[in-house]
């Protein structure tokens, strides 16, 4: 099933469930899809649809932290429910490990030597790894590994 279409039916089933988190969560989610649609003037591509997806959750993400900062451990745990949603359309994250690996073989093949490359290797292990890791922990892995 497409993920256009798992998402719709998804939907459907926190709407006749009555699942108020996965309704607000989904219904938000299929918001952002269609204005980007609108955007680009075109129906989205699986690859875009899973970065509109992570972007809604990098910004629930960055929500949640700032209502813990603000010692608001409701809404932190209401905006975490909500990442668990998003993450269920997007491909399994990649361990610690299988990061390290792929991010190694990056650079091995971009033939990295020093910081000055950085923006060289997050291009092409961002395009590699294609949603199943988090851009900021591949940042920084690759400054570690490249001595920025």
């Amino acid at each position: 099933m497409a993920l256009a279409e798992s998402l719709d039916a998804a939907f459907k089933e926190a709407l006749k469930g009555k699942q108020e988190v996965a309704l607000s969560t989904l219904r938000m989610l299929r918001t952002a899809v269609r204005y980007r649609e609108v955007e680009l003037k075109r129906p989205l591509t699986e690859a875009e649809i899973q970065a509109v997806i992570a972007s809604q959750g990098k910004q629930r993400r960055e929500a949640a932290a700032e209502y813990r900062k603000g010692g608001r451990s409701d809404l932190a745990g209401k905006e975490e429910e909500e990442i668990k949603i998003l993450l269920s359309f997007l491909p399994p994250q990649l361990s610690g490990e299988e990061l390290e690996a792929e991010i190694a073989a990056v650079i091995a093949e971009v033939g990295a030597a020093g910081p000055k490359d950085l923006g060289k290797v997050m291009k092409s292990a961002m395009s590699r790894l294609g949603g199943r890791a988090d851009g900021k922990a591949v940042q920084e892995i690759v400054k570690r590994r490249l001595g920025a």
